[in-house]
Parts: structure tokens; C-alpha cells; sequence
């Protein structure tokens, strides 16, 4: 079955926002926390999921958070002193927990003793803080298709789909699977998701979570 993760994401602007969208997509439970009462007040207009007005860099808000029970702590402010402190404050809390930390300037690479991965959304967008927050099972290609998902997936065992032929598979409309398993053939109706290989799937954003269920249960 997949591994749906709990993620507590520092930050509710753009980048925080479109990276939660996309992993409540994806099946997964989203908390943010964010410190600007308007923006708050924003997030929870558009979106329906947990939203906790505060400063994260207290203890005592980032526990409020569910830091105890979180998979991921995810640093998605624009300051990026402000996320490091907190993925650094997440790990001495909570020291199994993976932390995620936005960086807008110069050389990361120095960083990543302090915390488990860096992005830099401004050049590479919030699919790819979302491919880092989640790992490896379903990653998403490319930021260029708009709100296209490009994806390319593990076929989990014993998922709905695992096993069948795709002419067999009852895919939500707006999905298209387009590699065979070994990456060099087009998905044709015969093609068979073999569980533990991968799949390059073109998804719409509404039967994301449809198409999740099927490939990884």
C-alpha cells in the first residue's frame, strides 16, 4: 500500500501553497502553519485543509502543528534563515522526522548538514519541493506543463491496477500513461503495470488522487 505521508509546511505564500495543493493531491495530509493573519485567512477561503496561524519558530506552535505525528517538516517561507531554524528546531524535537528547507540565494550545498534536502522553488517550482518533500515513489518530471502533472510512478503491489493490462484498467478521463516499463516503448493497450516498476503518467490535477490510488493503493 503507499506510504501517504503527514507533512507540516512552514509558510502559506505562493510556493507553500501550490506545494501543499499538489501533496493533498497526491493523497497526503497537509498542515500549514503560517505567521501573517490575511494570509491565513486566505488559505483557508481557498483551500480546506489545517491552517494554524503562528510563528513556527516557537516550539510551542510547531508541536500545535502535529510536529509529533508529521513524516515532514518543510521550510517554505521566503526567509531562508527562518526555515532552516525551524527544519533544525523539527530535528532536535523530533529527530526521525525528514526536514525540507527552502533556500532563495547562493550555495546550498553547505546547508544540507543541518537538514535532509534543499530546494530552490524560484528556479524550479513547487513540483520539485513537492518531489523532495515525498521521496522517490512518485516524482514529478518536469514544472513547464502548466497545471499538467507529468509524473513518473512506482507501481505499488497490490494496487488496483497492479498486474493488469491497461486496456484493462478503468483510468479516470484526463489521464494518459505514456512509457512502457522499461522506458523505451509508448504505453500501448497490452502494456502490463507490472508492480514495482515504473510508469511515465500524464495526469489533470483533478483525478490526481484517483489515479494514485490506483497505481500505489
Amino acid at each position: 500500500m503507499t506510504q501517504d505521508k503527514s507533512v507540516l509546511i512552514v509558510g502559506g505564500g505562493r510556493v507553500g501553497f501550490q506545494t501543499a495543493e499538489l501533496l493533498a493531491d497526491r493523497g497526503h495530509k497537509v498542515t500549514i502553519i503560517e505567521r501573517d493573519p490575511a494570509t491565513c485567512e486566505a488559505l483557508t477561503d481557498e483551500w480546506m485543509a489545517t491552517v494554524i496561524q503562528g510563528d513556527a519558530t516557537n516550539p510551542e506552535i510547531l508541536t500545535q502543528g502535529g510536529l509529533e505525528k508529521a513524516d515532514v517538516v518543510a521550510g517554505l517561507t521566503g526567509q531562508s534563515g527562518v526555515n532552516l531554524a525551524v527544519c533544525m528546531m523539527a530535528t532536535r524535537l523530533s529527530p526521525d522526522v525528514r526536514t525540507v528547507a527552502r533556500i532563495d540565494h547562493g550555495d546550498g550545498a553547505g546547508y544540507k548538514q543541518f537538514v535532509d534536502a534543499i530546494v530552490y522553488p524560484e528556479r524550479a517550482g513547487a513540483r520539485v519541493a513537492a518531489n523532495e518533500i515525498v521521496g522517490s515513489d512518485v516524482q514529478t518530471l518536469a514544472d513547464v506543463t502548466g497545471t499538467l502533472d507529468i509524473m513518473e510512478v512506482l507501481v505499488e503491489e497490490g494496487a488496483p491496477a497492479a498486474g493488469k493490462r491497461l486496456a484493462d484498467v478503468r483510468f479516470p478521463a484526463g489521464t494518459l500513461v505514456i512509457s512502457d516499463d522499461d522506458g523505451e516503448r509508448v504505453a500501448q493497450p497490452d502494456t502490463e503495470l507490472r508492480p514495482g516498476r515504473r510508469y511515465v503518467v500524464a495526469v489533470e490535477p483533478d483525478v490526481v488522487e484517483e489515479v494514485m490510488n490506483l497505481l500505489r493503493g
